[in-house]
This record gives structure tokens, sequence and C-alpha cells, in this order.
């Protein structure tokens, strides 16, 4: 059997069998269900989780990619819930925020974390992925800590358990030691170790690394020794909801109400899926009045403006914005997705990159924040639809729709573009070919890499391994990236246009990633770390190319 084919039918398994323990309430990481869910996840070895698979050494790349993403604290808890919104934000609880992922998790106590999932299914499989890498990260770390034969821990974790009871910070030869400790215990260099520790530091928590090592070990050995379960559960109120537009439908109402109640709803509508900053950028950053940028081209104004130290320069963007023409709508839906609205009726074209177009119209365009995988179709699904008040239905005069992101190219360098004909639905019969008004063309003569084929939509970025991919790219399916949201935009496009009848059928459609990866290579994985500058330019050639066919 080929590679590849060995590692569809692992994806298949994986996601029948969480959809299962998700349908049954409760599993045990430890127990059969959880050994099957690493067993067939190191079948697939992603390329994300690198030495995974390798039993002598722990994966750390993959570690910090995935504890990002996870609540701050949850490698202490023996006990995991996930939940729907179910009115944890009024009670005296913190909301706890990933750093890499929008999401409110809760430390219920000290044993348990709860987690809110908003975003659907692929929400669920995510957390559940890099749950499920992490339990197997911490079985080699329990393995190499805890000498089974003689029923004691080493040395050196009792050197790491003392650093992350007590709180220490640690002056630089405490730390080289302790490094050095730790690096035999996870079975990587001394300098790959200290690679990791800086990669984790936080301002308020300098010694994180230790102690997400510490615990990740401990509960292990617990459970080993004394067989103290670690639990993952799924609350009564999120099984009945899930598959519900349930705060879909809330965040269209909020997007439409607002439209209404500012006499927008009959006008020409364009939305578009993208970041929170690049159309409001494009469109007010020469009239905030900065000086410095007076000299400047409109990309190194980009880059100005996203200049970490640069916010006062981003306040002033945004509250010109807020002066001349646009609405902002900060969720309250629990979709985690936030929009703006521009009255382009009110924007100066001249103090824009559009001062040659002869636009008069009086367009709105809505700019939504990013959804995640399957909660794509939910969103775009729901705001499709007629908005309906009390003496009629209205329906929406949508004139294009325009999805902007970020993605994994599989013929190209981080920082390129990919200009998708197709998007390809993963572990379906799903394929979706639709006619882009984007196209290859439009990006030449700017020195960057543009790539045109079908897209991957795939159900999580965190089970790609080079065996599919490669055969997505190098067979007649002709796949130019991957990414998690394509297909499910789609699909309520045409559901939309073709089917449902709620807009027109002659809607633009627009497609366009830039490359935040590139999984085919080692090193350029998304866990090898952010884009920074790279994604600058490739964000703002698409956004001023999505903006200049509307201002047309």
């Amino acid at each position: 059997m080929k590679k590849s084919r060995k590692s569809t039918i692992a994806i298949e398994r994986l996601y029948i069998t969480m959809r299962h323990l998700f349908n049954r309430g409760f599993y045990k990481p430890c127990n059969a269900s959880g050994q099957s869910l690493r067993e067939m996840l190191l079948v697939l070895n992603p390329e994300i989780y690198g030495v995974m698979a390798n039993k002598d050494k722990v994966e750390l790349a993959g570690l910090t990619y995935v504890i990002d993403r996870l609540p701050e604290g949850i490698e202490e808890c023996r006990f995991i819930n996930l939940t729907s919104d179910e009115g944890y934000d009024k009670t005296h609880f913190e909301a706890i925020i990933p750093e890499k992922r929008r999401r409110n998790c809760y430390r219920i106590d000290k044993d348990q974390m709860n987690i809110e999932i908003t975003r659907g299914r692929s929400e669920i499989y995510d957390i559940l992925t890099h749950l499920t890498f992490m339990f197997n990260e911490a079985s080699k770390i329990m393995n190499r800590a805890y000498y089974t034969e003689v029923g004691e821990t080493s040395r050196a974790w009792k050197r790491i358990e003392e650093i992350a009871l007590h709180d220490e910070i640690l002056n630089r030869k405490d730390r080289e030691v302790a490094l050095m400790h730790l690096a035999g215990i996870l079975g990587r260099t001394y300098e790959e170790t200290l690679l990791a520790y800086k990669a984790m530091q936080q301002p308020h928590n300098k010694e994180r690394f230790f102690k997400l090592i510490y615990w990740m070990g401990k509960l292990s050995i617990d459970e080993h020794i004394d067989n103290l379960k670690r639990e993952i559960s799924f609350s009564s109120a999120l099984r009945d909801n899930i598959g519900l537009h349930f705060h879909g439908e809330r965040w269209a109402k909020q997007i439409k109400d607002t439209l209404y109640n500012n006499n927008l709803i009959d006008r020409p509508l364009h939305i578009i899926s993208a970041n929170m900053h690049s159309v409001m950028n494009t469109l007010y950053a020469r009239q905030i009045g900065e000086k410095a940028f007076d000299n400047k081209t409109n990309l190194e104004v980009y880059k100005d403006l996203s200049v970490a130290k640069n916010s006062s320069l981003r306040e002033r963007v945004f509250n010109t914005a807020l002066k001349k023409g646009m609405y902002y709508i900060k969720d309250e839906s629990g979709s985690n997705i936030n929009v703006q609205i521009f009255d382009l009726s009110k924007i100066n074209v001249k103090n824009t990159p559009f001062a040659s177009s002869k636009f008069k119209g009086n367009d709105v365009i809505i700019v939504m924040d990013y959804a995640f995988g399957e909660q794509a179709f939910e969103v775009m699904d729901e705001l499709l639809k007629p908005y309906k008040t009390k003496k009629e239905e209205l329906f929406l005069n949508m004139k294009s729709i325009s999805i902007m992101g970020k993605a994994g190219i599989l013929q190209g360098e981080k920082g390129d573009i990919m200009i998708p004909t197709s998007h390809i639905l993963e572990g379906s019969a799903d394929n979706y070919p639709f006619e882009n008004a984007l196209k290859v063309e439009d990006f030449k003569g700017n020195r960057i890499g543009v790539y045109e084929g079908a897209m991957i939509s795939v159900m999580g970025t965190s089970l790609q391994n080079k065996d599919i991919l490669e055969y997505f790219k190098e067979s007649t399916w002709g796949a130019t990236g991957l990414e998690m949201e394509g297909a499910h935009y789609q699909k309520a496009i045409q559901a939309a246009a073709h089917i449902r009848g709620h807009i027109s059928p002659n809607v633009v459609v627009r497609y366009a990633y830039y490359a935040s990866d590139n999984p085919l290579k080692t090193g350029s994985t998304l866990a090898s770390g952010a884009l920074g500058f790279t994604g600058v330019k490739p964000t703002y050639l698409i956004t001023e190319k999505i903006l200049e066919q509307i201002f047309v």
C-alpha cells in the first residue's frame, strides 16, 4: 500500500474515532481510545510535529507550536472539559486566552481546565490533535525521568521538580546546569533545549519551560504509578449544540442590524474575509496626516504600521477610520470574528492607492476576521441569508465576495501568493470549481512568486504529512496549497447563489492566499515560527488588488 494511502486512512480513522469519542462524552488518553488516537497520529507522523515518532527525542518545535494554542496551565490539569458557551463569563473565573488561538478557557480548580468551543467541529479536532501530541511527548518525558526497575525518578528530574515547584528565578549558572539536566531528559542537545527555553519564556513566567516539562512528566508518572487517570470530556450542552448555527446566526444578525440601522442594508455590498488591519490601513493610512509617510512608498507605510512599537500610529489610523466611514463591530456572539464595515461614499479616494479611479459609488465593504475551518460555512451561510424585519424580508445586494488568507504552499516559498482555481475538500468527494476574478497576471512584476492551481481544504493543518501533500501536488489534482476554510466558504456561496436564491448567481468571487509555510520543506512548517515582515508585502498586494477591482 502506498504511503499516501496509509496516511489518508489514518486521517479518516482519526476523525471517525474523534467523532465517536465526542458522541460518547469522554475518554481517557492512556486507555484504549486515547492510545488509538496516538497510534494513528504516529502513523500519520505530521510534519508540524517533527520527531514525534522518535521514542528517544521529545519534539520541541512542535511542543512550542501546540502550547501557544492551548491555555496556559493546561499541562497541570488531569481533567480537560470541552464545553459550549455556558455562561462562565458571568462567574468569578477569569478567561485564559491562548497566545495564538482566540478561545476562552477557564481554570476551574488545580485539576480541571474548561475550554469553550464556539467554532464547531474543526476546533474540537484541532484541540484533540494537539492534546494527543502533548500526551505522547509526556510519555517520553516519563520514560526518561522515571526508572521503572527501581521505582524512583532520576537525579536530573528531582532538580527540575525543585525549579518548577518552588518558582525559582535562576541565575545564569544555575539555568545552564538545569538546562543540561533537562536536555538529558528530553533526549535533545543543550543548544536545542536552550532555543526551546527562550521560545517559551514569558515576561511573567521566565522559567515556563521547566514548569511545562515538569507537569507534563509528573501527570504521566502519576498515572503510571498511582493510576491517577487523565480524562477529556465533552459537556452535554456542547454535544447538543454542535452543528447548529447558534453563534453564526447571532454574529450575522449583529452585522445586518448595523447595516439596517445605518441605512446601508440596500447598498451594493462586498464581503472580504481578511485580517482587521490591511483594508483599514490601505484606505486610511494616508489620511492621518503623518509627515513621516510623505516620502515613503505604500509598502513602506504598511511595514511601519506593522512594527510592534508603532501602536500609537495604528491607533490614529483606527480613530481616523471611525470618523470617516468605518463602523467597527466587536464580536459578542462567541464566534470570535470581529467585523469592520466601510461606507465608501464617505472615503476620500484621493488619499488612497486608488486616486486615479473614477469611482463614484456608494458601495459598502464588510471585512470579517478569519473564520476557523468548518466555521467558515456557518458564518458565511448565515451572513448571506435575507435580513428579516417585522414588516419585510430584505435580500442583500451582494456584488462580490473575496477571501484572503494565509495557507501552506506546495511549490514555492514563504511569502509567495497562491491563486486557486478550485477547492478540494480533503476526506470527502466535495470539490468546488469556480471562476476566480483574481488572476496570476494581477500580481506579476512584484518580485514575488505567484502560483495557480487547486487548493486543498484540510480538516486540520496539524495532520498533514509529506506523502499526502506530495500526492496532491504531483498527481492530476495539481494542488498548489492547503488551507482550512476555502471549500466551506465556497459551499455556502454556491448554496446561497445557485440553490437557495439568497444572492445573485452573478456575484463576483475572489480567492487569494499568501504562504505562511511550506509543509513539504523541513524547517519551513508552521512550527518554524511566524512570517514577520515577510507576510506584509503579499498581504497588502492582495488587499490592494481586491480593492482595486471594487473601486472600478
